[in-house]
């Protein structure tokens, strides 16, 4: 009997199979004397689609709403079929013993295997890989150490009750708030309440009225000072003609050092990274997009095997790594990083404190950090470079002293008007010596408390408040993580401060989603929320756009994947609250309008209600062939009926074609079609193919070429 392994990807499946000796390359999978190794393509396994449950769905209607499914009900997604029928038969082999689920280590990896495994009815044992790198090492030392598959299923039913829950709140509020208000308007659990942190900042700023102040500064010769109100504090000067008699007053006159306030500032190192702060990071010091810096990192652990696993939302580091940490310095040693490992290779013992080693606060994954891999930089590209940079300075800066300065306050006296200068004064740069920035304060004036200062210049500054910045990505990835903020409730708070909006993982994929709806827009580095992002956010109820819920829906999915919920009872409080959406949606009574082309006179359901067929089906004769969002098929499907045409077969994208309508159509009432403009993928140049419809070996429709210029197409080629 043979052991199935499971990766997540192709080049994950290929170090796992290298090191397991699997050297036999079949069609979608490696194969050795005691295992097979085979991959997913991401997700390869979908839930229904509305109109699968019921063709009444088809149909964006009001009256059909809510869409409650009893079980939510899996399908292997059309584009990966051939990989998720690999994985199929390769699961219902006698040969196979044991399966080795070896996805990412995270909810959304378990679920993309317990997926496949569900929908493929397998019943056979499971083993889990778990590990945190993807170097020689660590894959052999998990695969020393599997876990029972059993052992993960909190994780899974917590990863299930995250799918079905957004799947439930997307149709159903999608469709409601569409509907109502006549334009498309997708909505989302994580997405709007995201949305709602760039509305209300929008908001601050196009109400903000500024107000004019001023500024008294006055010059000692050795230093600067700022007038100031000794009672409230405050530098600014609202009247103006205040602020010129305070110039006239003290304007060549002299003053003295009236206090020196001075005290000792210890700043520790910063922790190490999470994905979410390496996002932030690169962003203020690249200007990378969250998802670029994604991208990047999962290169450096997939590709590069030079990082630890990415997605993690830990800062701290499990106490069984202590003993790779020297390792690791010397692996980066050599080259540019030399000084910095040399100076912590000589410590007598390695600072390691609770800032970078507490098990309590690592619980899927650690925080980012080099692998005890040799890796050669200097071929990583610029962007590898950078990242990898990032994650290799923070690595050496938390075992660096402490930053050490003094900050003092000095307070300057003229005519009984007190003026005040700060500075500071470096005791100990320690870890700064690895993150140098800008110095924001000058250095503390040479001066000494009862000693006369002459008044050599007095200047009054006009300034204006100024409105709230616009949101950068830095900023927005600051607020999702740190969401507690903006709600009341402490325990949710609390949980907020832990999960915040979305994930680690998802937060960069959150924003461009919002992007590519049309919520919001780059403008340079800041993200704008557009007119149609803040009308959505008028007319939502607060529950769905407040981080509120987010918290709620992200405390009880941890304490299902703690085993501590019953998924159950959540999935119960999800339909209750669509139940909730569908009803406000459907009584709200608001004054908010989205532009849009003008429908033909009538009904929402007279126009909806009929749906235009494109032919009478050819294979059972009965059936109307009827266009859907990936393929032409029969409406007789629920009775055994299998037309089909794909859109986007491989055969139409290699000849850089898609299935439109119009041929879909040709072929269905003709028999066959002119396909104009097709593209030879031998010689690049393009050409007019005569196609047919014919029933393929597979037993499913499809097209193969009855003419063309046969030096630009194979007459062979068929397709799907």
């Amino acid at each position: 009997m043979k052991n199935l392994v499971i990766a997540e990807k192709p080049s994950v499946a290929k170090d796992i199979a290298r090191i397991l000796g699997c050297k036999g390359k079949k069609e979608g999978y490696l194969e050795g004397n005691d295992y097979i190794v085979t991959w997913a393509i991401g997700h390869l396994v979908t839930l229904w689609e509305p109109e699968d449950y019921d063709m009444k769905y088809k149909v964006w209607s009001m009256k059909t709403l809510p869409i409650l499914p009893e079980e939510m009900k899996l399908k292997p997604i059309p584009n990966t079929y051939k990989q998720f029928a690999i994985l199929k038969k390769l699961l219902g082999d006698a040969n196979v013993g044991t399966v080795i689920c070896a996805t990412d280590a995270g909810r959304e990896g378990e679920l993309i295997f317990r997926y496949i495994y569900q929908l493929c009815n397998c019943q056979k044992p499971v083993k889990r890989l778990w590990i945190s790198s993807l170097t020689d090492e660590a894959i052999r030392e998990g695969l020393k150490n599997l876990k029972d598959g059993k052992a993960y299923d909190s994780l899974y039913y917590s990863a299930k009750c995250r799918s079905e829950s957004d799947w439930l709140v997307g149709m159903n509020a999608t469709r409601a708030y569409t509907m109502k208000y006549r334009d498309l308007l997708t909505i989302g659990r994580v997405q709007t309440p995201t949305l709602a942190l760039l509305v209300n900042r929008e908001k601050e700023i196009r109400n903000f009225v500024p107000k004019d102040y001023w500024e008294l500064k006055c010059d000692f010769g050795g230093y600067q000072a700022i007038w100031f109100d000794p009672k409230t504090k405050e530098t600014k000067i609202e009247d103006p003609n205040m602020g010129v008699q305070l110039k006239e007053k003290v304007e060549g006159k002299e003053g003295k050092v009236a206090e020196i306030e001075t005290k000792k500032v210890v700043k520790k190192p910063p922790l190490l990274y999470d994905l979410t702060e390496l996002q932030r990071e690169a962003n203020k010091r690249y200007g990378y997009r969250a998802e670029q810096t994604l991208n990047i990192a999962q290169a450096l652990y997939e590709k590069r095997k030079a990082i630890t696993y990415p997605r993690t939302d830990s800062r701290y580091l499990s106490r069984d790594m202590i003993k790779s940490l020297e390792r690791k310095l010397q692996n980066l040693k050599d080259g540019k990083y030399e000084e910095y490992c040399s100076y912590l290779l000589s410590l007598e013992k390695l600072p390691v404190t609770k800032r970078i080693v507490d098990d309590s606060k690592v619980s899927d994954h650690h925080a980012i950090i080099p692998t005890d891999k040799k890796v050669d930089i200097e071929k990583f590209s610029v962007e590898e470079k950078n990242i990898f940079h990032l994650i290799a300075i923070r690595f050496f800066a938390v075992f660096y002293p402490d930053y050490i300065y003094h900050s003092a306050t000095v307070i300057t006296e003229v005519e009984r008007e007190v003026f005040k200068t700060t500075g500071q004064q470096v005791i100990q740069l320690g870890w700064r010596v690895l993150e140098q920035e800008e110095e924001k304060e000058p250095n503390i004036p040479p001066v000494k408390k009862g000693q006369k200062v002459a008044v050599h210049g007095a200047k009054l500054e006009k300034k204006q408040t100024q409105p709230p910045k616009p949101y950068n990505e830095s900023m927005l990835l600051s607020a999702m993580e740190n969401a507690g903020k903006f709600v009341e409730d402490e325990e949710i708070k609390e949980q907020l401060k832990e999960s915040g909006i979305g994930t680690p993982a998802t937060r960069a994929a959150i924003i461009e989603r919002l992007i590519q709806v049309g919520y919001v827009v780059r403008e340079g580095k800041n993200l704008i929320p557009t007119e149609k992002g803040m009308k959505l956010i008028d007319l939502v109820p607060q529950a769905l756009s407040s981080p509120e819920l987010t918290g709620q829906w992200e405390k009880a999915l941890n304490q299902i994947a703690q085993g501590k919920m019953d998924p159950e009872q959540f999935m119960e409080k999800i339909r209750n609250f669509i139940v909730f959406l569908v009803r406000d949606a459907n009584e709200r009574q608001t004054a908010v309008t989205f532009s849009r082309k003008k429908k033909p006179r009538g009904t929402e359901e007279k126009e909806k209600d009929v749906i235009p067929s494109i032919g009478l089906c050819p294979s059972c004769g009965q059936g109307k062939v009827m266009e859907g969002e990936k393929n032409f098929y029969c409406d007789r499907y629920k009775e055994g009926c299998t037309f089909r045409l794909f859109k986007e077969d491989k055969l139409m994208a290699r000849y850089k074609k898609k299935m439109t309508k119009t041929v879909a159509k040709q072929l269905i009432t003709k028999g066959e079609a002119l396909v104009k403009g097709m593209v030879s993928p031998n010689s690049g140049k393009k050409f007019d193919g005569t196609i047919q419809l014919k029933r393929l070996d597979s037993g499913y429709w499809g097209w193969a070429f009855v003419f063309s210029n046969p030096k630009l197409a194979d007459k062979k080629e068929e397709g799907e």
